[in-house]
């Protein structure tokens, strides 16, 4: 008969050791991601608000937050954002935001509220009353095919002064003879669609032609004459048109200075700045 052992029965007990914090799920990875977006997205602002003007700004702002456009046909620049882009130093845009810095805002004076608030006193021109006068314009100019490719040869913008119509050359259709200051068919046409709005108003006018500059340099550049003797025949044209003679303010010839294109020979250049001064 074998014998009871005294001895306790062994027990082995076997326990499973985790090592770490266990899966906890991927919320952490999607926070992470919104943090590295929200920080590429600073980055990227506080590169362009060091690569951008203030007037570039003001136009990727309005890209975002659209308003009133002055003219459905760019303001002279190539961009997305009616002529304002990082290269609007390049493109010159003539547009009423403002200006360049070869372009002062001397000649393109940003639009904004003008006159005397509620408190009293005369208020000048505003600039919904410009824009009527601007959406008149572009409206007679729709009355006909013929009118309608006229109005590829202007452009407008609101400035401090007034409201600047300004009618340009394109290749192969010149506003002007060649050197000479008589009109094509084609600024009697314009001259004639901006005199039937002009006349509906009662503000002032100014007028101030540019030519190209000349290809060779002589003693007596012609440039000067030239660009004045355009200013005069454009003055006479609105007259001729029906204008009162007692609106016309100034006339000035610019020469071959302030050109609208870098090019300073380029056909661009050659135009004609109609300005219905604010009363």
């Amino acid at each position: 008969m074998a014998a009871q052992s005294n001895l306790a029965p062994v027990i082995i007990k076997k326990k499973k050791k985790v090592v770490g914090g266990g899966h906890h799920g991927g919320a952490w990875k999607v926070a992470y991601a919104d943090f590295v977006t929200a920080m590429m997205a600073f980055f990227m602002m506080m590169w362009l608000l060091n690569a951008t003007t203030e007037q570039q700004r003001q136009g990727l702002a309005d890209y975002f937050a659209p308003t009133i456009p002055i003219n459905r046909i760019s303001g002279g620049g190539d961009g997305a954002f009616g002529g304002d882009s990082i290269f609007s130093e390049e493109t010159l845009p003539q547009n009423g935001l403002g200006a360049t810095s070869q372009h002062a805002t001397r000649k393109q004076a940003a639009s904004g509220e003008s006159g005397n608030d509620d408190d009293g006193g005369e208020r000048d021109t505003s600039d919904e009353e410009l824009q009527a006068l601007v959406e008149e314009l572009m409206g007679r100019g729709g009355e006909s095919t013929v009118m309608e490719n006229a109005l590829e040869h202007i452009v407008t913008r609101i400035t401090d002064e007034g409201l600047v119509i300004e009618l340009f050359a394109l290749d192969g259709l010149p506003l002007f003879e060649p050197n000479s200051d008589v009109p094509t068919p084609l600024m009697t046409q314009l001259v004639e669609l901006v005199a039937s709005v002009a006349f509906a108003a009662t503000n002032d006018i100014a007028i101030g032609a540019h030519v190209p500059s000349r290809p060779i340099v002589v003693a007596q550049n012609p440039v000067w004459d030239a660009s004045t003797d355009r200013a005069t025949r454009t003055r006479l044209m609105l007259q001729e048109n029906g204008l009162e003679p007692e609106r016309m303010q100034r006339v000035t010839g610019h020469a071959d200075r302030e050109p609208a294109h870098l090019n300073p020979m380029a056909t661009r250049n050659s135009r004609v700045e109609i300005v219905l001064l604010r009363e």
